[in-house]
């Protein structure tokens, strides 16, 4: 009697180190390498502030794309291939159906920590266990299992990232096989199958973005970009986070291996063995949190505390998020998400996150700490729907939790600590060729005033072929005074809060006291 497993890629788009593939390959007579083309992150959504779907702008779609075309081609090359289908109405109830009509023995696919996916995920295992499929959902999208480190915590997630890292440990070692060839495809019967679609053949025709991610998606770009990141060791191994340069881009001073890791077109267990090979090369190299291994940590460090917090993408009803009283202004936020802002250093940074949907991670902590306590005092949620849109590698638990973080909502709180919009670009690039290469409406203006150029004198001006207030937005705030108004509000914001957590214990005890009277009476 054949054998027939199903391998679901969703994330995890890559061969080595794919536990969900290697299970569903084991005393399998064929197996069907399955991908859903979901509308909700597929669809063009024409009422969205820029080109892409409901969910995902178009630098994400593509990139995705760039992954199945790529995990296409190494299946081939191993004598299978990838399943496209439309997922109509919805994946779930696509993969339902194919389990029954391909007469399926087994399905296999990695465990996901998102509320999206974990709903999916139950309503396929459960329609799985009554028709006796077995299911295999191992975690390998993550380095640890977030329901593992809660389990030691006591039933809680840890909320500092020293607490989690001394309860996670070691991680386990990402799977060593290889494969020369795996099992063949089975027969599909009726079951109508898709070319991988280009971008045009999504909806997407008028297209009028000028320029596009310089990163591709796929595997084998993710294999080739960490091998050139391993050549050189030693920047491996004295890798700091907070000195990396946040201006520099051609040569962006990061790895830029998130996207990869987002698709899983990189395992994060092979991430994290092929840096302990450098550090046991080298012997001298920084250590977490700073290091790139403390920067997995953090992201799992997000993804556990996503996993264990309800509501953690809300402020309302999330019981670790600070509840402050944001401003809610279109005309700022559009400004800030469009790069209008008449602050050179933040509206290059949107500029570039609308073009190539990646910026570094100090510029992110600048614009967001910009929209939110330092200068515009508006909702993280509304800036967290921006970055999740448009940055190719948006990941909803570090999405949110970074604007948690930054926000001054969770996590961190030393809200006086503000991101100057002017000063702190400067620091890096004194002479504002980030802001001339993604602004050219001030590639003319002298360095004295490529950060303020609204303090250029009007012959400066005219000279640089760039009036402020005509050809550049004069600022929408001004810095020191929107700053000050800013901590004040947050200032009150922390008391109200204080106030009430006390109010909260105190009732509590109260309560506590109560009981146990009555337990004596």
């Amino acid at each position: 009697m054949e054998s027939n497993a199903v391998v679901w890629f969703r994330k995890g788009l890559r061969i080595h180190d794919n536990p969900a593939l290697d299970y569903a390959c084991r005393g399998s007579s064929h197996i069907f390498p399955v991908f859903v083309l979901d509308p909700r992150y597929l669809h063009p959504d024409p009422s969205a502030f820029s080109l892409g779907s409901a969910r995902a702008g178009l630098n994400r779609i593509r990139f995705l794309l760039d992954c199945l075309l790529d995990l296409d081609s190494s299946l081939r090359n191993l004598g299978s291939r990838l399943l496209v289908l439309r997922g109509h109405p919805e994946p779930a109830s696509v993969i339902c159906r194919i389990l029954k009509d391909w007469n399926i023995r087994k399905v296999c696919y990695e465990f996901d920590t998102e509320p999206y996916g974990q709903a999916r995920d139950r309503q396929v295992t459960d329609f799985a266990r009554q028709l006796g499929i077995e299911v295999f959902s191992p975690v390998s999208h993550t380095l640890f299992d977030p329901a593992e480190v809660i389990k030691k915590n006591g039933g809680r997630p840890p909320l500092t990232y020293q607490s989690f890292v001394a309860l996670a440990g070691k991680p386990p070692d990402p799977l060593a096989k290889t494969y020369s060839e795996l099992p063949p495809v089975g027969n599909v019967g009726k079951v109508e199958l898709l070319n991988i679609p280009t971008i045009e053949e999504l909806g997407y025709r008028d297209i009028e973005q000028e320029e596009f991610s310089p990163f591709g998606g796929g595997e084998s770009e993710a294999l080739r970009r960490l091998n050139e990141v391993l050549k050189d060791k030693e920047w491996v191994a004295n890798f700091e986070k907070p000195k990396g340069d946040p201006s520099a881009f051609w040569k962006p001073a990061t790895t830029v291996l998130s996207p990869y890791l987002k698709f899983g077109c990189l395992s994060s267990r092979y991430f994290y063995h092929c840096l302990h090979s450098v550090y046991l090369t080298v012997g001298k190299h920084t250590s977490p949190p700073v290091s790139l291994v403390g920067q997995l940590l953090w992201r799992e460090f997000f993804y556990t505390v996503a996993f264990g917090t309800p509501n953690f993408d809300q402020m309302r009803g999330n019981k670790i998020c600070k509840q402050i009283p944001w401003k809610d202004d279109d005309k700022l936020l559009v400004a800030w998400r469009e790069g209008r802002t008449g602050y050179p250093w933040i509206d290059a940074i949107m500029i570039q996150l609308k073009k190539w949907g990646w910026m570094h991670h100090l510029a992110r902590h600048s614009v967001a700490c910009f929209l939110t306590r330092g200068d515009l005092f508006i909702h993280w949620e509304k800036g967290r729907d921006v970055f999740e849109r448009l940055l190719i590698d948006s990941d909803w638990a570090i999405n949110n939790g970074n604007w948690l973080w930054l926000s001054c909502s969770a996590f961190f709180y030393q809200y006086h600590r503000i991101y100057s919009p002017i000063s702190f670009g400067r620091k890096y690039d004194p002479d504002g060729k980030y802001i001339r290469h993604f602004l050219p409406v001030l590639k003319d203006m002298p360095n004295e005033y490529i950060y303020e150029p609204w303090t250029a004198p009007l012959s400066i001006q005219k000279k640089a072929n760039c009036i402020i207030g005509k050809d550049y937005p004069r600022p929408v705030v001004v810095h020191d005074r929107a700053s000050k108004d800013c901590r004040k509000k947050m200032g009150e914001a922390y008391a109200k809060v204080g106030s009430a957590e006390e109010e909260d214990d105190t009732a509590a005890s109260e309560s506590t006291t109560i009981q146990k009277r009555k337990r004596q009476t």
